[in-house]
């Protein structure tokens, strides 16, 4: 395996070849991304490939190719798309806060100190950002497992595990905020306190206060969802159980289900009311068009006349002939997802999207509200506003 000589080299090979990174990226949950396909993004030219596989950047497996794990988990970390919830990398900063402090501590080199003083600013800033984001994603993972699994075994032990995650988080908060504001290390927050320690702090207790409101809502929920796991899971055991007794004729002599039946006054089990029309005698008497209608009728039906339709004329053969009409449509869920993977806003994305045919400006302007008001729940809408040939609009970006 070869290694890139420099970040010059590393840029040029990823720039060269964005493309196919790009795709395979957007592809990142599909189980397979074909070699062929890859090929039609290089130009059908096999030695790009090969130079991405010698450089680690994507891997062979068969004839799938996927990117490597040290570059996905850097583009999903950088774009903020990374749903797996690490408490490791946590510990491993707070590890990093006691050693540095007791390095400055014992350093009587000024320079040096300031070197262990810079690496504690830049753990606590990095542990308020990824206790954060682990909070979003453990909300995000509890309630996909809830909506979209379907064994619900399955669904128990997910939810059990990520309120496991819950509880290492929390301890982790704690853990920090005791760091921060405990005596272990007050010496060296009174030693060098510094204005930018100072606001770091502040910022951080703010962030771990957040993170603890949210974990609490987070454990109402995981204990709310397991609660509705166990009850469809009881109402579906007493279903299987009714459906084996049907199916073995000895439902009615083993239940009591007819007494059951007997005693509900459900709606459902009522027999459809039917309402017919009467006309009262006054209204047929004193409204003259009823009387006319009436006596049509009664003339008819002694009449005993049969009304004969005409028969319509033969088909001409222009209106069987085969018109196809093709009709464009933009696949709002395939800009979604495009949006979600960058971190442009949703108007200057839409502006500069590549659409498969030429979109007016006004058309961009109808998608923008479209996704507004479809994905609304993915998007960060924030309080700026800018405008765009006098169209004025919020400035979105993605969760």
């Amino acid at each position: 395996m070869k290694t890139f000589s420099s970040i010059k080299e590393l840029l040029s090979v990823l720039n060269r070849e964005h493309k196919l990174i790009i795709a395979l990226f957007e592809k990142r949950k599909n189980l397979s991304y074909k070699y062929d396909h890859a090929l039609e993004l290089v130009d059908f030219d096999e030695d790009k490939i090969r130079i991405l596989i010698d450089y680690a950047v994507i891997r062979e497996n068969g004839t799938n190719l996927e990117l490597d794990d040290q570059f996905l988990q850097f583009f999903e970390q950088v774009l903020e798309v990374n749903e797996e919830i690490n408490v490791s990398y946590i510990n491993e900063h707070i590890q990093n806060i006691r050693h540095n402090i007791l390095y400055y501590l014992q350093e009587n080199n000024e320079t040096r100190k300031y070197g262990y003083l810079r690496q504690v600013k830049n753990a606590l800033r990095k542990i308020g950002i990824i206790a954060l984001r682990n909070v979003v994603d453990l909300n995000r993972n509890i309630d996909h497992a809830f909506k979209n699994e379907p064994n619900y075994k399955i669904k128990k032990a997910k939810l059990e595990h990520l309120d496991e995650k819950r509880h290492d988080i929390y301890a982790l908060i704690g853990q920090t905020d005791q760091l921060i504001s405990g005596e272990d290390e007050l010496t060296f927050f009174k030693v060098a306190s510094d204005e930018e320690l100072n606001r770091i702090i502040i910022i951080l207790k703010s962030q771990l206060n957040e993170c603890q409101h949210n974990l609490i809502d987070i454990q109402k929920q995981i204990i709310e969802f397991l609660n509705r796991i166990k009850y469809h899971s009881g109402v579906i055991e007493k279903l299987r159980q009714i459906k084996y007794l049907k199916d073995q004729f000895t439902l009615k002599s083993k239940t009591n289900i007819l007494e059951i039946l007997g005693e509900n006054n459900a709606i459902i089990f009522e027999a459809n009311p039917v309402f017919p029309l009467k006309l009262s005698l006054e209204v047929i008497q004193t409204d003259s068009e009823i009387l006319d209608l009436i006596g049509k009728i009664s003339k008819k039906i002694r009449s005993g006349a049969k009304v004969t339709q005409s028969l319509a004329g033969s088909i001409s053969d222009e209106y069987l002939e085969t018109q196809t009409e093709e009709e464009f449509q933009i696949n709002l869920d395939e800009v979604k997802n495009g949006f979600l993977a960058g971190s442009n806003n949703l108007f200057d994305f839409i502006l500069n999207y590549n659409f498969d045919k030429e979109v007016s400006f006004d058309e961009r302007i109808t998608i923008y509200c479209q996704m507004v008001s479809q994905y609304d729940s993915l998007f960060k809408i924030t309080d700026a506003y800018n405008s765009r040939q006098d169209v004025e609009f919020a400035i979105i970006y993605p969760k």
